[in-house]
C-alpha cells in the first residue's frame, strides 16, 4: 500500500511538472525557431534550426525596449514599497497584542476582495486628480497595493515561527530593539522575505489590466503586448510570452536556495 502511494505521489508530481514546464518549453523553443518552423504543422518538438530572428524582431518592434525598461522600473519600485511597509507591519502584528489587531488582520485579508476591473473608473479618476495617471510611480503604487496584503500575511507567519528567545537573549547582551531586529530577527526571516519579494516581483511583472487602463505612453511590457496583440503575427506573440516569462524564471532561479531553506524549515516543523 505504501509503495502504491509513493507511485501515485510520484506520478502526480510528474504530471504537475509537465503541466507547468511544457507550455514554457514550447513558447521558448518556438521563440528560438525560424519563422518557417513557427508556421509549419506539425511543429517539431525540438527546433531543427536555432535562430534569434523572432526574438530580434520582437525587441526591435516599436515600443518594446521602452516598455521592457518600464516593467523593470515599476517592479523594483513595487518591491521597495512593499518591503518598507510590510516588514514593520508584519513584525508588529506578530509580536504585539493590541486592541483591534484581529480587525486589522481581517481588513488586510478583505482588501483584495474587490477586483481591479470594478475599480477601473474610480482609480482612473483618482489618478488623474492626483496627477499620477500615465506615470510609472502610479502603476508601481497600485502593484504594491495589490501585493501588500499577501506580503504582510506571509511575513507575519514567518515572524510568528521565529522564537522570541533569540531576541530576549540579544536584549540580555545589551542589543537595542533596532539592532536585534536587524542582526537577529531579519536574517532568520530572510527565506520568507525572499518568497515575498518573488511574489511581489511576479505580481508586478505579469499584471496587465491596471497597467493598461492607467497608462497611455508609459506602458509596461505586459500592457504593451496586450495593446499590440491583435495586430501582431503569431511569432511576435511567442516572443512576447518568452520575454514575459523569462525574468520571473531567472529571478526564482537566482534565489532558489532561500526558497529551499524556507521549505525545508517548514517541513522540519511538521
Amino acid at each position: 500500500m505504501r509503495v502504491v502511494r509513493k507511485l501515485l505521489e510520484t506520478l502526480f508530481a510528474l504530471i504537475l511538472i509537465l503541466w507547468v514546464l511544457l507550455p514554457i518549453y514550447f513558447i521558448s523553443s518556438l521563440s528560438l525557431s525560424t519563422r518557417k518552423e513557427v508556421f509549419s504543422f506539425p511543429k517539431p518538438f525540438i527546433p531543427r534550426e536555432v535562430s534569434v530572428d523572432i526574438l530580434r524582431f520582437f525587441v526591435e518592434a516599436h515600443g518594446t525596449v521602452r516598455s521592457l525598461l518600464n516593467s523593470v522600473v515599476v517592479a523594483f519600485i513595487s518591491i521597495l514599497i512593499v518591503l518598507v511597509v510590510s516588514l514593520p507591519a508584519a513584525y508588529a502584528l506578530s509580536r504585539r497584542r493590541f486592541r483591534g489587531r484581529d480587525s486589522i488582520m481581517l481588513f488586510i485579508l478583505t482588501s483584495r476582495m474587490l477586483p481591479i476591473p470594478l475599480l477601473a473608473i474610480p482609480l482612473t479618476n483618482l489618478y488623474i486628480a492626483m496627477r499620477l495617471y500615465d506615470s510609472l510611480l502610479g502603476v508601481a503604487l497600485l502593484h504594491a497595493a495589490m501585493a501588500l496584503p499577501f506580503a504582510i500575511i506571509i511575513l507575519t507567519g514567518i515572524f510568528v515561527k521565529i522564537s522570541k528567545d533569540f531576541e530576549e537573549a540579544a536584549y540580555i547582551f545589551g542589543a537595542s530593539k533596532t539592532k536585534t531586529f536587524l542582526k537577529v530577527t531579519l536574517p532568520m526571516a530572510l527565506p520568507g522575505i525572499t518568497a515575498m519579494l518573488i511574489f511581489t516581483f511576479i505580481t508586478s511583472w505579469n499584471e496587465v489590466f491596471a497597467a493598461s487602463i492607467l497608462t497611455v505612453e508609459n506602458r509596461t511590457l505586459s500592457a504593451h503586448v496586450l495593446n499590440v496583440m491583435q495586430a501582431s503575427p503569431i511569432y511576435f506573440k511567442y516572443a512576447a510570452g518568452f520575454f514575459l516569462s523569462l525574468p520571473a524564471m531567472v529571478f526564482i532561479f537566482l534565489i532558489r536556495n532561500y526558497l529551499f531553506e524556507m521549505w525545508g524549515g517548514l517541513q522540519s516543523e511538521k
